[in-house]
């Protein structure tokens, strides 16, 4: 049968047309975010220097708040919405993976640890932070690692990766110790602070966060071997692609184009609110690995 070309091109141009249309659909988040010109925001109140409230109790601020700011300017281009609204939610260790699942949170940028068991429940961004757990206490306390906490009382956070590893050595190596499981970073910080807890185990970065905001910051050290090497991601609703692709593009944009290192040292190497204190907290080089490699894969399973 002979086609005619002119009838040919037209063909070619429909089957263009309804391929494009196809691409341009939207789904998931992306599609409610579009429909109703708002995205919403997870962000903690006290994961110092990652997000947290400071001088503004209505304004989170911190080192994964600006990357995770940097996610929706990416959505306003990806959706053509320069007026996108951004409502912030605040949640907790035990409610952030909860309110991400049922769609209260659009997207969560804080300190949660990428793992393959949170993995089952959500999915996670490209790794935005590596840490070691580790233990804050006083420099007159005697505890320089963990095998000093035998019969001791410990305090760590409610619905963390430390509260399940402190756990587990507890058990296996039979140490005795009263373990503390404070409802955030501030509450555990408060129990050390005031000698109901002889050390508190969590990720370094956060323990040199809390000993910033100290009453007397050169009482503390950061001390023992880290028990666990742990990336942080953002979470986002498990199974959506579309979205994910834009948050991982945005992530990895700003990594490969050195943005990353300025907001590093603002929240790092100089004074942050509210104490206006400095961490002096040098990025590691397996931050520096995560940020020339950008992976969304847990520790354990790189």
């Amino acid at each position: 049968m002979r086609i005619v070309p002119h009838l040919l091109g037209a063909a070619i141009a429909a089957a263009l047309l309804t391929t494009q249309a196809h691409a341009n659909e939207l789904t998931g988040t992306l599609k409610k975010i579009k429909d109703s010109g708002t995205i919403t925001l997870g962000h903690r109140d006290a994961s110092i220097p990652f997000s947290y409230l400071g001088n503004d109790p209505r304004q989170p601020v911190g080192y994964s708040h600006d990357l995770q700011l940097k996610v929706v300017e990416a959505i306003k281009q990806e959706l053509g919405l320069p007026e996108l609204k951004v409502r912030y939610n605040l949640v907790t260790s035990q409610t952030r993976i909860p309110l991400v699942q049922n769609g209260t949170v659009d997207l969560e940028c804080g300190s949660t640890t990428n793992n393959i068991e949170r993995q089952q429940q959500v999915d996670f961004s490209v790794g935005i932070f590596e840490v070691g757990t580790r233990l804050l206490t006083k420099k007159t306390s005697g505890v320089s690692d963990f095998a000093d906490l035998k019969g001791k009382n410990v305090v760590t956070t409610a619905g963390t990766t430390s509260e399940r590893l402190i756990k587990t050595m507890n058990a296996e190596k039979q140490m005795g110790m009263n373990i503390i499981s404070a409802k955030d970073h501030g509450e555990s910080f408060l129990m050390l602070e005031s000698s109901r807890a002889v050390a508190f185990m969590m990720d370094d970065a956060l323990l040199y966060g809390e000993m910033a905001k100290a009453k007397k910051p050169d009482d503390w050290v950061v001390v023992g071997a880290p028990q666990s090497f742990e990336i942080y991601g953002c979470m986002l609703r498990k199974g959506d692609q579309g979205f994910k692709q834009v948050v991982d593009t945005a992530i990895s944009a700003t990594f490969k184009s050195g943005e990353v290192n300025a907001i590093y040292n603002k929240w790092f190497l100089q004074p942050v609110p509210p104490k206006n204190l400095n961490l002096n907290f040098p990025m590691s080089d397996e931050l520096k690995k995560l940020i020339a490699n950008p992976t969304d894969k847990s520790a354990e399973q790189i």
